[in-house]
């Protein structure tokens, strides 16, 4: 296992979407974890987890694995979700974090979010209460970059000044820990962002 070959600390496991499978992934994402606390107990262990269409046992079965941060992305501002992330669902993502947050104590919230899609400040701000309104506790920033012309076009490259006022907002709101900046994504600084 790779994990115990370097000897790594902290990890970070997502997958692609697993619309495929029944359960989202979510067993995957269980064993995964208990294999890494077996063959290396003191790694701490992140997951990216998509939001298993609302099915909260296969988040449980996650949860129950015990990993150290429970990460899902909630993307973009509500108004954006039908352009930006069609077939999900903004309340769907609120609710699974605060799922985790409730159900899991000892297992630590985070999200994140791309800007630059045409949303306005006012709804990114909203973005933050709503995931604060849920519990969750730490948060990342990024700038949207068009992977390949098939997808979204960049609506608006956004001033780092604008990210440090976000930054400032979000540690206001209650946040422990945020990151946000032009290029930040959702597993940078991952350990660094547990140290609180």
């Amino acid at each position: 296992m790779t994990v115990e070959k370097l000897a790594l600390k902290y990890v970070v496991i997502t997958s692609v979407t697993r619309d495929d499978l029944s359960d989202g992934g979510g067993i995957q994402f269980s064993r995964v974890i208990h294999e890494i606390r077996k063959r290396v107990p003191e790694c701490r262990v992140e997951v990216l987890v998509p939001d298993f269409d609302g099915r909260m046992e296969n988040l449980e079965r996650v949860l129950e694995a015990g990993p150290s941060v429970l990460n899902h992305n909630i993307e973009t501002v509500r108004r954006l979700y039908p352009r930006v992330r069609p077939g999900a669902d903004y309340h769907r993502s609120l609710e699974l974090l605060g799922f985790a947050g409730t159900h899991a104590s000892n297992v630590r919230t985070k999200s994140g979010l791309m800007v630059g899609l045409g949303e306005t400040t006012g709804e990114v701000l909203d973005v933050f209460r709503d995931l604060r309104a849920v519990g969750c506790e730490m948060l990342t920033v990024g700038q949207y970059l068009r992977p390949t012309a098939k997808n979204l076009p960049v609506c608006e490259y956004v001033h780092p000044d604008v990210f440090q006022n976000y930054r400032k907002r979000a540690e206001e709101m209650g946040f422990v820990k945020v990151e946000s900046a032009p290029l930040v994504r959702s597993s940078m600084n991952a350990e660094e962002m547990t140290h609180v």
